[in-house]
């Protein structure tokens, strides 16, 4: 799908940008790196899938090691992050069982966005990638052995999703952070594993 399909060409939208990364690709070599890419468009597809959600309809931005996605107007935010993130949690889950395992991050926040010559404009996808790349969201997967899968969301998205508790959210899930980048300040608030209430990892 082009982003003129998804927005008014130069049109300002506000929509639900979500960003995943795949731990340790740069480290691989390039035939690892093609199985891991595989490996994550497989897990994407199928999250997506059973959480009833439709990835055609998704402007996706390839990065390599993973994907930036502006997903469509009208999507429930809160399903997407309790859903959505619970499906990736356990495809991950079910490719460590299978001995080929993945770990990721995904970032989410909603925000204002538009077209511009080479991709996404505005202050959502710059938002994402921020807390995408954070070292303590790094640092929070690293720490884990347990989870495949450290998820990051903006205190925006937190404040008017996650506290609503809607679709079994559990906010007691997530912890706050701060950090900065490129003298700008960012708060978010991270979760290891799958954000809903009484989820259990396989």
């Amino acid at each position: 799908m082009t982003l003129e399909m998804v927005m008014p060409l130069r049109g300002l939208v506000y929509r639900l940008v979500v960003a995943v990364d795949v731990e340790g690709y740069s480290k691989l070599d390039a035939l690892d790196q093609s199985l891991v890419q595989a490996r994550l468009s497989d897990v994407l597809d199928v999250a997506a899938r059973k959480a009833g959600l439709d990835r055609d309809l998704w402007y996706r931005q390839v990065r390599g090691d993973g994907e930036l996605a502006v997903l469509p107007t009208d999507v429930d935010a809160a399903w997407v992050v309790a859903h959505f993130t619970e499906q990736l949690a356990e495809a991950l889950a079910d490719l460590r069982r299978a001995g080929t395992p993945l770990r990721m991050r995904v970032a989410m926040h909603c925000g204002p966005l538009t077209a511009g010559a080479f991709g996404l404009v505005g202050d959502a996808p710059i938002v994402t990638c921020r807390l995408l790349d954070a070292k303590v969201v790094r640092d929070a997967l690293a720490a884990t052995a347990d989870d495949d899968l450290v998820l990051v969301i903006s205190q925006q998205l937190h404040d008017d999703v996650v506290r609503t508790r809607f679709h079994e959210l559990d906010p007691s899930r997530f912890r706050f952070t701060r950090f900065r980048v490129k003298n700008q300040t960012y708060s978010g608030y991270v979760c290891t594993g799958a954000p809903r209430r009484g989820w259990a990892n396989g």
